[in-house]
């Protein structure tokens, strides 16, 4: 039986693409071994694109500020159709800073906000702990975004599966070994046990794993590669909220964020490391995360952890997605490589996907995105896939700078968990 799309790739991006395409009257099937256990079970669910701002990646902040404006919607329709707590709370991110060096990083990355037309209120350090009585008397600066927001990845995950099913996806819970193309023209794909899924449409959604899936052509391989993330959850013993706001600080020039939930739970990220497809949890990265956000928020040395975790940003050579259709293969679409903002940029991809299958007009915001734009052509596409399972040597150290922190990360091989960021 022929279906109208085959979305592959089963995370918060795949999903999302999944449930609007058939709210949109299209017949889908989506492609995932353990749908929603990827990288979207590792996200921290920081939507920032103020404090995410970053030099040189200027250009991308028309996406991320229209992707953030999505979110209200988008939460708001999902929540209707499932009656899930998606967890998106509007409380605004801190940015902090503890010796004078990190004041004047802060001072730099406001006036650079502020040329963006980015709107940033700067703190006092009475007037940061007034509003988290939690953080350290250290802490000499700070600034307030307040649309900077946040939402529950795994609560979004849980409420796209209900969503999709209602919706009529159709969730094969297995995994891909090909696309099969005939003539420049997708027809489906190739499961691992050999079993065919006809398609007049494919929405590649595979995360970091996107460029290795057999039958791609060179000239249609994304040009994504994975950015190893290691992060923490830490948990209240009472059940009790540690912070209010998401805080993102500056200690000893790295980056740490602390990203509370409403139960008590607190994330704790995130390890930047170019390690290839290895998802090794290190000591190293571990004791770093966990030192540096003591020294934000010294009572977390009484809450207990829970989770140690790694996944995979999809990068790309210019940290800009890849969304949309190829110039070179007829029927299939992108839907990957979104850096740290994949759980921010999950409305705004799906909607433009459900336009694309139906022939709309996406939004303007999308041109970056781009599939054929001058950043990637250049750009070497991988030839070979990676053997399941294969692990890159243990990572040495973190890599995780200022003044940025980085948001999501997504992993999983499509013979594994075909997931894409959160």
């Amino acid at each position: 039986m022929n279906s109208d799309v085959v979305v592959v790739g089963g995370g918060m991006i795949g999903l999302a693409c999944a449930w609007r395409a058939a709210r949109a009257g299209l017949s889908v099937r989506l492609v995932d071994p353990e749908p929603g256990r990827g990288a979207s079970n590792v996200a921290a669910g920081m939507l920032a694109p103020v404090t995410e701002v970053t030099y040189g990646e200027q250009e991308h902040l028309g996406l991320t500020i229209a992707g953030a404006r999505a979110w209200p919607t988008f939460a708001s329709e999902l929540e209707d159709a499932t009656g899930y707590d998606l967890g998106y709370r509007p409380t605004g991110t801190l940015l902090v800073g503890f010796d004078r060096d990190d004041a004047e990083a802060l001072a730099e990355l406001r006036a650079f906000q502020s040329e963006l037309g980015l709107r940033v209120t700067a703190l006092r350090s009475r007037e940061l702990r007034e509003r988290e009585p939690m953080l350290s008397p250290r802490v000499r600066t700070g600034l307030l975004a307040g649309e900077d927001h946040r939402v529950e990845p795994r609560a979004v995950v849980a409420a796209l599966l209900v969503a999709g099913e209602e919706a009529g996806v159709a969730l094969k819970r297995a995994s891909v070994a090909r696309l099969d193309h005939v003539d420049d023209r997708v027809r489906g794909v190739t499961l691992t046990d050999g079993r065919r899924l006809r398609a007049d449409e494919v929405v590649l959604a595979a995360g970091a794993w996107s460029a290795t899936i057999d039958g791609l052509p060179d000239s249609a391989k994304p040009a994504v590669r994975p950015l190893k993330g290691q992060l923490l959850h830490l948990r209240a013993l009472d059940g009790r909220p540690v912070l209010h706001t998401t805080v993102r600080a500056l200690v000893r020039h790295r980056s740490v964020y602390l990203v509370p939930r409403d139960d008590g739970r607190l994330v704790v990220g995130a390890s930047q490391e170019e390690r290839g497809f290895d998802t090794t949890v290190t000591a190293g990265a571990t004791r770093e995360l966990l030192d540096d956000a003591a020294s934000v928020v010294p009572g977390i040395d009484e809450l207990e952890l829970t989770e140690s975790i790694a996944g995979l940003r999809p990068t790309t050579p210019d940290n800009a997605p890849v969304v949309g259709r190829t110039s070179s293969l007829s029927g299939l679409v992108l839907a990957t490589g979104h850096h740290r903002n994949g759980v921010l940029l999950a409305p705004i991809t799906a909607a433009a996907v459900a336009d694309l299958l139906t022939g709309a007009e996406p939004t303007a915001a999308l041109t970056a995105a781009d599939p054929d734009r001058d950043a990637l052509r250049a750009a070497p596409r991988p030839r070979s896939r990676p053997a399941p399972g294969l692990q890159a040597p243990r990572a040495a150290n973190t890599g995780r700078h200022a003044p940025t922190a980085t948001g999501t990360v997504t992993d999983h091989h499509p013979h594994q968990d075909p997931e894409v960021n959160t």
